[in-house]
């Protein structure tokens, strides 16, 4: 029964509607504070936790390293058979004609260049001259409430509108405020608004979550 219910003795129905009030703003204060605490602290779901990054717009990609699943080119002056489009594979190495296995991930370009110029000299050739270029890098991902889910190709420059045209766009049911990234290496899955401001990065895995109105 509400306090404007009861029987009005002595003139106490106004102090008890009082009190049900400051109550009943305590209550919703708290419920809102809860909320914003399960908003900052992040949630988990069915595919891992997510979290809403202090920093709302993530650093643009600058890596000058090579990482697992980048594709480099390898040319060798004067030497067409050894020329060649490698990819560094799972264990962070590239499978060179005469040279073998090569470490490549954590490498700058310059870097691997000089390992395979090093290598080649003291088993094959003279003077080789030896480029390395990346060719590609990693490839990112989107998934979700996309039109087309899959595996497409990084290009500079990519953000999250040009990640998710490439799927074919959203269907129907797509979030079109926000969208969830998680990074290379990453283990939770950051929550992002879903604007040309957002850089997408080689490897990224770009989850577009359904709606509910």
């Amino acid at each position: 029964m509400r306090p404007d219910e009861i029987p009005d003795f002595l003139g106490l129905n106004r102090v008890a509607l009082e009190v049900w009030g400051i109550s009943m703003n305590r209550y919703w204060s708290w419920a809102t504070a809860l909320l914003i605490g399960l908003q900052v602290a992040g949630c988990y779901t069915d595919f891992g936790p997510v979290v809403v990054p202090t920093d709302p717009v993530p650093i643009a990609y600058t890596s000058t390293v090579l990482h697992v699943g980048d594709r480099i080119k390898v040319t060798v002056y004067g030497e067409e058979n050894l020329n060649g489009v490698y990819d560094v594979n799972p264990a962070g190495y590239v499978a060179l004609p005469l040279a073998g296995s090569v470490r490549a991930a954590g490498l700058t370009t310059t870097e691997l260049q000089r390992e395979i110029t090093r290598l080649y000299k003291s088993e094959y050739l003279q003077s080789p001259q030896v480029t390395v270029d990346i060719a590609g890098l990693r490839p990112f991902f989107v998934m979700g409430e996309v039109k087309s889910p899959g595996q497409y190709d990084y290009r500079n420059g990519l953000n999250v509108i040009n990640a998710v045209s490439a799927a074919g766009g959203l269907t129907y049911r797509g979030d079109r405020g926000h969208v969830l990234i998680q990074h290379a290496g990453q283990e939770v899955w950051n929550d992002y608004p879903l604007l040309p401001s957002i850089p997408v990065a080689p490897g990224d895995q770009i989850r577009v979550p359904e709606r509910y109105f």
